[in-house]
């Protein structure tokens, strides 16, 4: 039988986890950094930029203090790679992680037609394990972590009153597999 052991909760073991998403240009990796900025002041701390979008977050580079790691491929191996190269920075930004989502969704389906006869349904059953380890990698940083994710418009079919049916915008939803909400204390 294995033995378990308590200890008293305290509030320096807890690490943030953060998603931010939003649509072009509202400022997304301007905000992750002055969040980070606000995280390190006065303790030292340094911040890292796992950049997917081609050097974008270099352009506050005059107004944060920073490394940056440009990652030309994100795919999700390449990136959980490179959020183990910075486990040594307080916090981790990942700007964007919806562009590994995106690869991962065109690997799926090239793994539909060349494994599955163009079944993407059981393609799944290899690009889940992928996005696991991400979220696994996201949940064992060991630093804070904070993510930016593009958004796409949600809709929905309602009937109106003569029985035609219209859609109607219900809001912005993240650019990311389903329940990834779950994995980030705040968003």
């Amino acid at each position: 039988m294995l033995a378990y052991e308590f200890k008293k909760a305290t509030k320096t073991q807890s690490k943030l986890r953060l998603a931010i998403f939003g649509p072009s240009g509202s400022g997304k990796t301007f905000t992750a950094l002055r969040l980070a900025k606000g995280m390190t002041e006065g303790n030292g701390g340094q911040i890292a930029v796992i950049d997917t979008e081609f050097g974008s977050a270099s352009k506050y580079a005059d107004r944060f203090v920073f490394d940056v790691l440009d990652l030309g491929e994100p795919k999700v191996n390449n990136l959980v790679t490179a959020m183990n190269a910075a486990k040594a920075y307080e916090v981790l930004i990942i700007d964007s992680l919806t562009h590994s989502w995106k690869e991962l969704l065109v690997q799926v389906d090239q793994l539909a037609k060349a494994k599955y006869k163009g079944n993407s349904w059981a393609a799944w059953s290899d690009g889940t394990p992928l996005q696991n380890k991400m979220v696994e990698a996201i949940l064992r940083f060991p630093g804070h972590l904070i993510a930016t994710m593009r958004t796409k418009t949600e809709w929905t079919i309602n009937l109106d009153t003569n029985g035609k049916s219209s859609p109607t915008r219900v809001g912005l939803a993240p650019e990311q597999g389903k329940g990834i909400e779950y994995e980030f204390d705040m968003l």
